[in-house]
């Protein structure tokens, strides 16, 4: 079957909620206070079905006070039924809904000239020219207007059929989200327990499908939602379509962690951010241009925020539009694409709307602002690329950059993959379980200037050294997400002979230690003393004390040493000349045992503990033997 969302919009008591109830047979005034005082306050629903084709209607509210109310009813709907009083003619709310159905790009729409039955031949010509006027100048300039009575019934059947017929056009099918490929999105109008059955939610379906048992993520508040039942119309289904008016019956959070203006959605679907970059147009009838930051109030879907607007490339005149920044008070699950309202605080008043063009917008330099904003306002692929590239070495994830378009991220994957197969993307495994990351080509180089500056600056430091601990270069080269890309980087930098890596140490190429006259003659002198000890040498500190010299040189001059594989550092840290290791070596595995104890290796060898068990440490870890038990084993 498939399914159309239509929208009532119009000034307040033009007749919107009895209509419907003309159309469909549905009151929508479901509050006493609504029926007590004669107007719409909250939104209300209801439907038919016609053929294959089920019209679902959003009553939505027309006082100026309840504007909040018919905003959060306007975003998932196809098709706006405005609503204009025969005998009144064209009045303020009118005009403003209109233009929040404009702004919100809504397809298509159907004029309905209620209380014909009041207004004589004369008023409602002088109603039909005020509406050509005012349509005139927006996207529904064509949209096909009758003259109906919700009293008497005039003209009803025919605004029914042309309901179906404008409806069927701007229809989604069941397959609708696939197409799209976007995940399950519910923004909430209404939350709510009943006894017996627990909370209830309700919104329209924004994209993709809901089912019985899955769960979903309540955003922002990020608890975990059962779907127990799913409910159209009243109706139990096993699964809501893109479009549908859905009540779910849900399991595992609390009322109030799904108020209006929150969204069940896919788990990862979506990031909370609190900057966007958006392209905004700024009605006509706005009182002045916007030339710098102004309060606002935006609407997405059934969300309201306070927060902050400011244009980016110059003042934004009425009727014109421009790239803005909106900084927003609390955090909102928004994807690129996503179309808002924007009104003034006080006084209340729309000013315009706009679509998402980044829902995590990180303002860059002044001199890349230019031709950020000029990607962004491009198409997805211009889009992706822009945010891989502002990742910069640590790369973005697919799920990062699928929850920033609102795409599954199997989609979002192959987008990726034609920007590599053109080589304006990299895609890069990393390590540890961290999954795939893309990083743009530039990021590369980047990080082989770094290198160079790092290497560079690190063996000006350390002259008497060969190379430098893996994971200090790691760690100066690829700061943050980038270290997760380690290997990666570090094996291209070595395809571009940057860097010589071996074991746990990286070298450039080629390099030897620069020891003066005097130092190599300290080296000879330490080397000298750890071989004569033997298997117990004496502490660095002893061997310094007596050659004399400052600190600083003796040590660089001991680690040349190590680095060169002279002297071996035994586990705690013990200091050994590697020929005295070779020795023991040798010996253990020409003798006769096959296994000994600590006890008789202790007293072979005349150690005492503190060097037996490093050097047993040692010889395991070097697979001379094997530990079993309290037996080493010799591996032969």
């Amino acid at each position: 079957m498939r399914r159309v969302v239509i929208g009532t919009a119009g000034h307040v008591d033009h007749g919107k909620t009895r209509l419907v109830e003309a159309l469909t047979g549905v009151d929508c005034d479901r509050w006493e206070e609504e029926k007590r005082r004669g107007i719409t306050i909250d939104l209300g629903f209801a439907h038919f079905v016609e053929g294959d084709l089920q019209i679902s209607f959003v009553d939505v509210p027309g006082h100026e006070r309840f504007l909040h109310n018919a905003l959060a009813g306007l975003g998932g709907i196809r098709v706006v039924l405005l609503v204009v009083a025969a005998d009144e003619g064209v009045q303020p709310q009118t005009r403003e809904h209109l233009a929040v159905c404009d702004l919100l790009e809504i397809p298509a729409a159907v004029v309905a000239l209620t209380k014909s039955d009041l207004a004589g031949d004369e008023r409602l010509l002088e109603t039909q020219l005020e509406l050509e006027d005012l349509l005139a100048g927006t996207r529904y300039a064509d949209a096909p207007a009758l003259a109906v009575s919700a009293a008497t019934g005039d003209g009803v059947a025919e605004l029914r059929a042309l309901l179906v017929e404008h409806g069927g056009r701007h229809a989604r099918a069941p397959d609708a989200q696939q197409a799209d490929g976007r995940p399950a999105r519910l923004p909430i109008d209404r939350a709510f327990l009943i006894r017996g059955h627990g909370l209830i939610v309700t919104g329209t379906l924004a994209a993709g499908t809901l089912q019985s048992g899955e769960t979903l993520t309540a955003a922002p508040s990020g608890g975990s939602a059962r779907i127990r039942n799913v409910q159209v119309h009243g109706e139990d289904r096993e699964r809501a379509h893109t479009g549908e008016r859905v009540a779910l019956q849900i399991a595992g959070v609390d009322v109030g962690e799904v108020p209006r203006g929150s969204q069940l959605i896919a788990s990862g679907s979506l990031l909370p951010g609190q900057r966007w970059l958006a392209r905004f147009r700024l009605l006509s009838e706005a009182p002045k241009p916007i030339r710098g930051t102004i309060a606002v109030r935006v609407h997405l879907f059934s969300s309201e925020v306070i927060g902050k607007l400011r244009p980016l490339a110059g003042p934004i005149e009425p009727g014109g539009e421009g790239a803005v920044q909106i900084r927003l008070a609390r955090p909102l699950m928004a994807a690129r694409g996503d179309r808002f309202i924007v009104r003034r605080p006080s006084p209340a008043m729309t000013l315009g709307g706009g679509a998402v063009l980044d829902p995590l917008w990180h303002k860059p330099k002044s001199s890349e602002l230019a031709g950020r904003l000029e990607a962004l306002e491009d198409g997805l692929d211009e889009a992706l690329k822009t945010w891989v590239t502002e990742a910069g070495e640590g790369g973005a994830s697919t799920e990062e950059l699928s929850a920033r378009l609102g795409l599954h991220a199997e989609r979002c994957h192959d987008l990726l993959e034609e920007l590599a197969s053109g080589e304006r993307v990299v895609r890069v495994p990393a390590g540890q379980g961290h999954g795939e990351r893309w990083v743009a080509p530039a990021a590369f180089r980047r990080v082989e200037g770094r290198a160079h500056s790092v290497l560079k600056r690190y063996f000006g430091a350390h002259r008497t050294r060969e190379s430098m601990p893996r994971a200090e270069a790691v760690a100066a080269i690829l700061p943050g997400r980038a270290a997760d890309l380690a290997p990666v980087y570090l094996g291209w930098l070595e395809q571009r002979k940057v860097i010589e890596t071996v074991g746990k140490k990286v070298r450039v190429p080629g390099r030897a230690a620069d020891l003066t006259g005097r130092e190599s003659e300290m080296a000879r002198q330490i080397l000298a003393a750890f071989e004569a000890a033997g298997l117990t040498p004496p502490p660095p500190s002893e061997v310094r004390a007596t050659l004399g010299g400052k600190t600083q040189i003796l040590d660089g001059v001991t680690q040349h040493l190590l680095e060169a594989g002279k002297l071996t550092r035994l586990p705690g840290g013990l200091l050994i000349a590697t020929a005295a290791v070779d020795r023991l070596r040798q010996e253990l595995k020409g003798g006769p045992q096959d296994d000994f104890g600590v006890g008789d290796f202790k007293q072979r060898f005349d150690l005492t503990r503190k060097w037996a068990i490093p050097l047993l440490e040692h010889l395991d870890s070097t697979g001379v033997t094997r530990r079993v038990g309290n037996v080493r084993q010799i591996v032969r």
